[in-house]
């Protein structure tokens, strides 16, 4: 294993180890990040299921480019109506070992424009 993804997934869980003391039966809003695609997931952890998901690769969202700050904050609003259908309204969110800055902050901000309180 390389040292620098050692790195990463040490980040990854000390973030996660902090939203698992502020959480009281939340699910998170956890967002993974590729050089060419965005994708958002609310997980219950309590039940180990995925309640909603999204991802630049959906049929609505292919037709931009998944790497922009445009299609994060679509994939946000899209992940915050698809949870909002499923009941969920309240979530925290585990930016997993990516900063808060760019793409991650705009699908942030995308999910509290489409209703998601965190």
């Amino acid at each position: 294993m390389s040292k620098m993804n050692n790195l990463t997934q040490r980040r990854a869980m000390r973030n996660r180890a902090k939203l698992a003391r502020v959480s009281t039966n939340r699910p998170r809003l956890s967002v993974f990040r590729s050089s060419k695609h965005i994708y958002a997931q609310v997980i219950d952890d309590a039940r180990g299921v995925t309640v909603a998901a999204a991802s630049s690769l959906d049929e609505g969202l292919k037709a931009k480019s998944g790497a922009n700050v445009d299609a994060a904050s679509a994939v946000g609003k899209l992940v915050a109506e698809r949870a909002k259908q499923a009941g969920v309204t309240d979530v925290v969110f585990d930016r997993g070992e990516y900063i808060y800055h760019g793409r991650v902050k705009a699908l942030a901000e995308g999910a509290r424009e489409g209703g998601l309180n965190f």
